[in-house]
């Protein structure tokens, strides 16, 4: 899962983002309203955590931009603010929850579950592909009812190549949506960690679920047999 962190002050950002990598989520962060509203329109995000108080460009503006963009993602407002008008004037631009600081990193993490559930209903509960079978709820991965134990990085790449299954994804997609926005490391790593995946979705069953396409990416089958038509 991907989320933008839209916050001026560094130790907060900085705590969110441990706190939220180590939960397994992709983490982009930005502390200025215009990065917020250009990040937020061209790339895809879960959910938004958007604090009210920003430089130059309060969060009501950049929720407001975003909205006018069609841009729906969910939006959790955080303010050090505790007033009700505040709160309105946040659900009523288009913000679906609200956080007032401080707050525990916990209920954030539990909030931002709950909007990615609620705003998301198009995503099935279960994943499937053939026998195998991903629960992205509770973190769970099986081939023909046999559990299979991923560490929490390859949960990530295969649940994200099973939101993609049958369509080619490249390398950097992998590394952007799985990895960081930002990461700049060795783009083999996503080499290793499809071969990390492989001998534990496959090796063990005889299957091949995860195609290699050469000079672009992979591809995972989802086993199904198109239409002839």
């Amino acid at each position: 899962m991907r989320v933008l962190i839209v916050d001026d002050e560094p130790r907060l950002t900085k705590t969110l983002s441990l706190g939220l990598r180590a939960e397994g989520w992709v983490v982009v962060a930005v502390d200025n309203g215009v990065d917020a509203v250009h990040h937020a329109v061209e790339d895809d995000f879960d959910v938004i955590v958007l604090d009210i108080m920003l430089p130059g460009m309060s969060g009501y503006e950049v929720l407001r931009r975003i909205r006018a963009e069609q841009v729906w993602t969910p939006v959790l407002m955080l303010t050090a603010k505790d007033g009700e008008f505040d709160e309105t004037d946040a659900l009523d631009l288009g913000a679906d929850d609200y956080l007032t600081k401080p707050f525990k990193f916990n209920v954030l993490a539990a909030r931002l579950r709950a909007l990615q559930r609620r705003c998301a209903p198009e995503r099935p509960v279960v994943m499937t592909a053939g026998t195998l079978s991903l629960d992205p709820a509770r973190k769970t991965v099986s081939r023909d009812g046999v559990p299979i134990e991923l560490t929490r990085r390859e949960f990530g790449l295969l649940e994200y190549l099973m939101r993609n299954k049958d369509t080619v994804v490249a390398k950097s997609d992998i590394l952007r949506n799985v990895w960081d926005a930002h990461y700049s490391g060795p783009h083999n790593v996503v080499e290793v960690y499809v071969r990390y995946v492989r001998r534990k979705i496959d090796a063990p069953f005889g299957t091949n679920t995860i195609g290699t396409v050469r000079g672009v990416g992979y591809r995972l089958e989802s086993g199904e047999v198109p239409d002839g038509n």
